[in-house]
């Protein structure tokens, strides 16, 4: 009964009339997966806060880069990236971690050929998902003395790490909503992006009994969906997540569904 009501809720709302005011939107505006990705990449750093500031903040970074944003950062060195962006500000970072992200981003692109080659390479086989990847993911794209702040989050030290989880959601997977591109990495190895909404959906369909929403209880509740979509653990996460993001659709509507039966 879970999965046919679920995979009702997906019908219903996985589509791109419900993906505004999710940062997800920019993604589409990028044909050329090399310019996707490190748009998605940027989007899915700044994907915290006010919802408003959060489409202001993406907004100005790729307008910035111009039409292309992997042609605009092969022309870019670190200097010059400080200087373009010195007066930017998204709550707690500032320019000097944008720029380190964006030159970061550079570096992998420039060591791997892109961002999607990079995160393959830190994958294997026989891992269960893609935690080991993240880590090394993270490592290379945070380089020493180039500090992006809390705009990439560290797997290793316990962090739920939601906007990286988010971020790879968008580039793995392909259907109406998720534009996908990259390659060589398995949708079921994915780590469901876990936030409050998230968190609150995973409690209450019985996949963790845990407070802390950090990397165990995503891997709980990313479990949990295994046994419903061992293929696609994280297919639901858009359509459920959009119940507390949208001011039309309230987290309460959702629980009143009463999808559980």
């Amino acid at each position: 009964m879970q999965k046919t009501k679920l995979d009702g809720i997906y019908d219903q709302y996985n589509r791109r009339s419900f993906v505004h005011p999710d940062p997800l939107e920019f993604l589409y505006s990028y044909k050329d997966i090399r310019d996707r990705e490190i748009a998605g990449l940027i989007a899915s750093a700044l994907a915290y806060g006010r919802v408003a500031r959060v489409l202001t903040s993406i907004s100005s970074v790729l307008a910035a880069m111009d039409e292309s944003p992997y042609l605009f950062l092969q022309d870019s060195d670190k200097k010059f990236l400080l200087k373009k962006f010195k007066q930017f500000k998204h709550r707690f970072a500032d320019g000097k971690n944008l720029a380190a992200l964006l030159f970061g981003a550079k570096n992998v692109i420039d060591r791997f050929g892109s961002l999607n080659k990079c995160f393959a390479a830190g994958l294997s086989p026989d891992h269960k998902n893609t935690f080991s990847a993240m880590a090394f993911f993270v490592h290379e794209l945070t380089l020493p003395g180039n500090n992006p702040g809390h705009l990439v989050a560290c797997p290793e030290k316990g962090s739920a790490c939601k906007r990286m989880n988010l971020f790879l959601r968008w580039m793995v997977r392909k259907d109406r909503v998720d534009p996908g591109g990259w390659e060589g990495i398995d949708k079921s190895k994915l780590i469901v992006p876990i936030d409050t909404h998230m968190h609150k959906i995973g409690i209450m369909l019985g996949f963790t009994s845990r407070k802390q929403a950090d990397m165990k209880t995503s891997v709980e509740i990313t479990e949990g969906f295994q046994k419903i979509s061992p293929k696609d653990p994280v297919k639901y996460d858009f359509a459920l997540t959009r119940f507390g993001i949208r001011d039309d659709m309230d987290i309460k509507s959702l629980f009143n569904l009463k999808f559980l039966g």
